[in-house]
C-alpha cells in the first residue's frame, strides 16, 4: 500500500521537530528509515509546502525548523470522526455535512490530501461542496469519508 502525502509530511514534521536535520539529503535518508521513498523534487515541494526554514543553531550549524507562526492543518483522519455528520453524492458533486463552524478545517484537510479525483472544495459554516471528476469518484469519496467517521 502506498503511503500518502499527508502521512509523509507528518513524518517530516516529526523529524524536524525531534532533531537536527541539516539538509534535504539527511531528511531524505531519515524518511527512508521510516519507510518513505521520495524523490528530490517531491521532497523539495514538501519542504516548501510545510514552510520549513533553514536557520543556524547555537553551534552555527544550519538545520531545518518551522517558523514561529507555523500552523499545520490537522489531518483528515483526525478531523473526520469528530466533525463529519454526512456525505451525499449527486452526480460529480459531494455534499458533506459537518458540525457547525467545522466546514472550513475539514475542507482544508480534504484539499491537503491532494487526491487527483478532487477538483476542489467550497466550504460554508457546516457544509462543504466537493467537486470531483466523476460521479463514481464522488460516491467513492463519500463512502470513504463516512467509513472514516465511523459510519457505514
Amino acid at each position: 500500500m502506498s503511503r500518502g502525502k499527508r502521512e509523509r509530511q507528518d513524518a517530516i514534521l516529526d523529524l524536524v521537530r525531534g532533531g537536527v536535520v541539516a539538509s534535504q539529503g539527511a531528511l531524505r535518508s531519515l524518511l527512508e528509515g521510516r519507510g518513505f521513498r521520495v524523490s528530490q523534487g517531491t521532497l523539495s515541494r514538501d519542504v516548501r509546502e510545510l514552510r520549513l526554514v533553514k536557520v543556524a543553531g547555537p553551534s552555527g550549524r544550519a538545520h531545518y525548523t518551522l517558523p514561529d507562526d507555523y500552523e499545520h492543518t490537522p489531518s483528515l483522519r483526525a478531523l473526520v470522526p469528530a466533525l463529519l455528520l454526512s456525505a451525499e453524492s449527486v452526480g460529480n458533486l459531494l455534499v458533506v455535512g459537518t458540525r457547525r463552524g467545522s466546514a472550513g478545517p475539514v475542507a482544508e484537510a480534504i484539499d491537503e490530501e491532494a487526491w487527483p479525483e478532487v477538483v476542489g472544495t467550497v466550504a460554508g459554516d457546516d457544509t462543504i461542496l466537493v467537486v470531483l471528476r466523476s460521479a463514481s469518484a464522488a460516491a467513492s469519496l463519500g463512502r470513504r469519508l463516512l467509513k472514516a467517521a465511523g459510519g457505514a
